[in-house]
């Protein structure tokens, strides 16, 4: 039963979920406060391709949204396409340096950040330009760091083949 993606991978979403309400909503860094739930389509982009990570990027965006003032759907959005993104450009690798992990995380997390505060303008939520460099640079940097064990979080949720270390491929 547990070894089954379809308990796993809402398990893992839950508990992103959980980490982001008790843990990190507490967190507050130069003012600014990190988005783990972002984090999950990014891991299921690099993890699973961007059919994958587009839909836990609409999952954890919905789980987002419940805990936001702004209108319903824009993290799912947002989410859905980052994690879009992120599976295309994870389609051509075959192997994902640990490296390339961190640099996707901290890249993309941003670009998750940027784009949210684009849609929100452009449907007439507030926002505070002055603090939006920070917050890019909170969530991005966070992500990073927490990216490595997402990608294997959610490598063993879907049951990827790509489980095991990292080992750099040869191409011709």
């Amino acid at each position: 039963m547990t070894s089954d993606p379809r308990f796993r991978v809402p398990l893992v979403l839950l508990v992103a979920v959980l980490v982001h309400t008790a843990v990190t909503s507490r967190v507050t860094v130069l003012g600014a406060r990190p988005d783990v739930l972002l984090l999950v389509p990014i891991a299921a982009g690099l993890a699973g391709g961007r059919s994958r990570g587009a839909a836990l990027g609409f999952a954890a965006g919905l789980a987002a949204d419940v805990f936001l003032t702004s209108p319903m759907a824009l993290s799912a959005l947002v989410y859905s396409l980052v994690g879009y993104a992120v599976g295309l450009i994870q389609g051509g690798l075959l192997a994902l340096s640990p490296l390339f992990t961190v640099l996707t995380a901290l890249g993309a997390s941003a670009a998750g950040v940027l784009l949210y505060a684009l849609a929100a303008g452009v449907l007439g939520q507030a926002l505070v330009v002055g603090r939006l460099p920070v917050v890019v640079l909170v969530v991005a940097l966070v992500n990073a760091l927490l990216g490595p064990p997402a990608l294997r979080a959610m490598r063993w949720a879907m049951g990827s083949a790509r489980l095991g270390r990292w080992q750099p491929s040869i191409q011709p």
